[in-house]
């Protein structure tokens, strides 16, 4: 019974990683229609410069601020000056693959080819007990901090001005431009807010996943799953699938290590031939 509990919490954290991925690829690509194959370099990025970040400054929340606002910068200048000229998927993919090899490049330049690990908050370390089970906090911490996150984003995308306008720009740019919305500024900064949340899942998953080139490809296809799971555009949706990901890839890695990648799709494919839009999508 432990076993099960506690593998079922590690997915819990895991999925709460991939929600802090997808739900940016949630507005990139079930939004906005862009497929950016970069989005997990955004990851990896933001997990080396939290951890360069933090070697000079020791302070984990400094870390996690400074690299998602450079990743934020980088794909704002990514969108604003490339990506928003093409509007098929094909141009799309070969100029971020192309990105996400150059960041690749770069990454074992600047920090080499050994993997890193970014050290977990004094504040944050250690486990608590909950009956026979002992679980660390960090983990516990990262999915609090997905929850508030979520949060966050239905509060800005419902409740706040900049949110309405990211809606309309979304459901019809040429009406959006018609009464005075400056669309590539606002899809810019949707795009950026994509980034923003990718490079700051790179620094809070670095003390559970560590930090090393080849981590963004390993992790960006769980990331298209959670997006197609759980319906593209939908953050509830993204937050469904992220859970539903998260504890399935836990669990298969745990008892089938082998065949972790066919109990992964396998449950993909089953909930897009009942339902091909996702569980939360439009059609």
């Amino acid at each position: 019974m432990e076993f099960w509990i506690i593998q079922s919490l590690n997915g819990l954290s895991f999925g709460a990683l991939l929600f802090l991925l997808a739900s940016g690829l949630s507005l990139i690509f079930g939004v906005m229609n862009i497929v950016n194959v970069a989005h997990g370099s955004y990851f990896m990025i933001g997990g080396y410069l939290g951890y360069s970040v933090f070697l000079r400054t020791g302070s984990f929340v400094i870390a996690c601020l400074a690299a998602a606002v450079a990743v934020a910068m980088i794909g704002i200048a990514m969108h604003f000056f490339l990506l928003r000229r093409y509007s098929t998927h094909f141009p799309q993919v070969l100029m971020t693959m192309g990105f996400a090899l150059i960041f690749r490049d770069l990454t074992l330049v600047i920090w080499g080819g050994d993997p890193l690990s970014l050290a977990t908050p004094a504040v944050l370390q250690g486990s608590f007990h909950i009956g026979p089970i002992t679980y660390p906090i960090y983990r516990s911490f990262v999915i609090l901090i997905a929850i508030a996150v979520a949060i966050g984003l239905w509060a800005f995308n419902e409740k706040t001005s900049l949110g309405a306008k990211l809606r309309a720009t979304v459901d019809d740019n040429q009406m959006a431009t018609g009464i005075g919305i400056n669309v590539p500024m606002v899809s810019s900064l949707m795009f950026g807010l994509g980034a923003f949340l990718a490079g700051f899942g790179g620094v809070v998953g670095a003390p559970i996943l560590g930090i090393f080139a080849g981590i963004d490809f390993d992790i960006l296809p769980l990331a298209f799953v959670v997006v197609i799971v759980g319906g593209m555009g939908s953050l509830k949706g993204a937050a469904v699938g992220s859970i539903l990901v998260g504890v399935v890839d836990t669990l298969g890695k745990a008892l089938v290590p082998d065949l972790s990648y066919f109990t992964l799709f396998l449950p993909m494919a089953i909930v897009l031939a009942i339902k091909p839009t996702g569980l939360f999508g439009r059609a």
